[in-house]
């Protein structure tokens, strides 16, 4: 399961959009292979921006802590070099790229990730029985303990990781599925929910 290298992402930012001037303030990247986590690069991000109250009451990261950390222009780069060309996923990925793509044009650079995997997608359609898909939620219902702070970059993509990892262990024992890789996952997410059981199904006699 997972031959293929998958980074888990999940940034801490300012706010909601990058196009109205947020900024991301802290990263984790998690890179997934056979089923494990095997290395992770870790951050708090300086973009010179103000920390709003709500933030720091949210993810308890202050205006202090990030003064202190190194500079977006160092961090952002070697976000990149980690990644590298490996798949990309996030809980809500559509929310994470946007800031990744946003940051990198920033400094003229380009994510170089091959495809987009989003585990809240996946989880809608892997699980449709579910009443929410909050990170959470969605953890809690499957057996999965945070084992940080929730609403902090490395505690979210941990949590995120362990959920993709349960995913594909459930399309393995549920579904018969034998090789779940990154092209199998991305086909699901772009499945509408009411298709995904006769995909699988097809997929599994394959």
């Amino acid at each position: 399961m997972f031959d293929q290298a998958i980074v888990m992402l999940d940034f801490e930012t300012t706010g909601l959009s990058p196009a109205m001037g947020d900024r991301i303030t802290e990263v984790a990247a998690l890179r997934i292979v056979g089923g494990e986590i095997v290395d992770r690069y870790v951050s708090l991000v300086n973009c010179g921006v103000r920390i709003p109250s709500f933030i720091t009451g949210l993810t308890g990261i202050t205006q202090a802590m990030v003064n202190s950390a190194p500079p977006v222009g160092e961090v952002v780069p070697q976000l990149l070099d980690f990644i590298g060309s490996d798949a990309l996923s996030a809980h809500n990925a559509s929310f994470d790229e946007k800031f990744l793509r946003a940051e990198a044009e920033q400094l003229d650079l380009t994510p170089r990730h091959q495809s987009l995997v989003c585990s809240l997608k996946l989880s809608r359609r892997v699980f449709p029985e579910l009443s929410s898909y909050k990170l959470g939620d969605l953890s809690r219902s499957l057996g999965i303990r945070f084992g940080g702070n929730a609403h902090r970059a490395e505690a979210d993509a941990e949590v995120a990781a362990k959920v993709l990892i349960h995913i594909g262990r459930h399309l393995r024992s549920h579904h018969g599925i034998g090789q779940v890789d990154t092209d199998l996952l991305v086909s699901v997410n772009k499945l509408a929910a009411a298709k995904v059981p006769q995909f699988l199904k097809k997929r599994a006699g394959q």
